[in-house]
């Protein structure tokens, strides 16, 4: 109720700011004429023959002293608009560092902190497309330059069988890479575009589940690892096909980025109208400036490169999640790795 008031008296004192240097502006103008029917009268003209040369010199002075006092009076009230058109035109040429701060009532401070964290969210986006298209480039160019590579080897006469089973299996990793690279990017492409959910079937998660841990057994199991599920069967409405990429995308993030001989546990329940869904790894840990970008489509919070990846599949997880009217988080006190929590309505 306190904040409805203050709006409402802020608007009411910009109003009167407006009008005030209007009636101001009017307040003069009408002592000019006064001015000039003084002068006039003691000039005589009234009372004689009117002269047409001091009524047109009264004419064009008074027109001349009222623009002036118009663009001198209506300076500084539209002095805020210039300044957020030519701090509009440098966003538009791509200076995304452009601020402005306007002094004066309430709404100009207002009108200040929400242009400028529009350019810092246009900014942000910048950086991030510019860090995409550079991950992008090298995650695409790195299996081409191994498969050309390798393949070239694979010319020489005096290799071994050995030799070439293991370069040849090489281009095989690589191609794959690739494929995941290029699917994970039409998938982003397909989904964003995606706003109304459709092929939902009544399936059993906790069955699609085990099959996607089976799928990558190869990359747990070669880290030595532990995955923990162990829950009743549940059933949900939702795509399946989508649905499986949401989980491929967690688990295999979660065995990414969790050290050898680690665990990933994975939980289902019921929660009021929804079931909950948690993924918990025993990796590092994601910093809390990280965490804020986590779902940023094309962020990597691993700088390095050090682990295979291009962004993509945490916003293409968080965007079905939407579609599914439910919700993907990050648990931030979770003190041993990375824990996420999906929420989707049961219906």
């Amino acid at each position: 109720m306190k904040t409805r008031l203050t709006k409402y008296l802020n608007k009411i004192r910009l109003s009167l700011l407006f009008a005030a240097t209007f009636f101001l502006i009017m307040l003069l103008a009408m002592l000019l004429v006064l001015l000039g029917m003084i002068l006039l009268n003691r000039l005589g003209v009234p009372h004689g023959k009117p002269d047409g040369l001091p009524l047109l010199l009264f004419a064009l002075v008074s027109l001349l002293v009222g623009t002036l006092l118009a663009a001198v009076f209506s300076h500084r009230p539209l002095a805020p608009i210039r300044k957020i058109i030519e701090a509009s035109d440098q966003i538009a040429r791509g200076n995304y560092n452009t601020r402005i701060h306007l002094v004066g009532p309430d709404e100009f401070k207002h009108l200040s902190s929400s242009f400028n964290h529009m350019a810092e969210e246009l900014e942000s986006v910048e950086m991030l497309r510019s860090d995409f298209v550079n991950n992008f480039s090298h995650e695409f160019k790195t299996p081409i330059v191994s498969i050309r590579g390798f393949a070239k080897m694979l010319k020489r006469d005096d290799l071994t069988q050995d030799e070439k089973n293991e370069y040849l299996d090489i281009i095989i990793t690589e191609s794959e890479r690739l494929t995941e690279l290029a699917t994970n990017v039409l998938n982003l492409s397909k989904i964003e575009k995606q706003s109304i959910l459709t092929d939902k079937t009544h399936y059993n998660v906790s069955e699609q589940i085990r099959r996607v841990i089976a799928l990558l057994d190869k990359k747990w199991s070669d880290k030595h690892m532990e995955i923990i599920f162990d829950c009743e069967e549940i059933m949900l409405n939702a795509n399946e096909e989508l649905m499986n990429q949401v989980w491929i995308n967690l688990l295999d993030n979660a065995v990414k980025f969790s050290p050898d001989y680690g665990m990933v546990e994975i939980k289902i329940f019921h929660d009021d109208t929804d079931i909950v869904f948690t993924i918990a790894d025993q990796g590092g840990g994601i910093p809390p400036e990280t965490a804020r970008h986590i779902f940023d489509k094309f962020f990597q919070g691993d700088v390095s490169h050090s682990a295979a990846g291009n962004g993509i599949g945490l916003t293409i997880a968080r965007h079905i999640i939407e579609l599914h009217h439910g919700s993907i988080s990050l648990d931030t006190n979770n003190q041993i790795g990375a824990k996420f929590i999906i929420r989707i309505p049961e219906v």
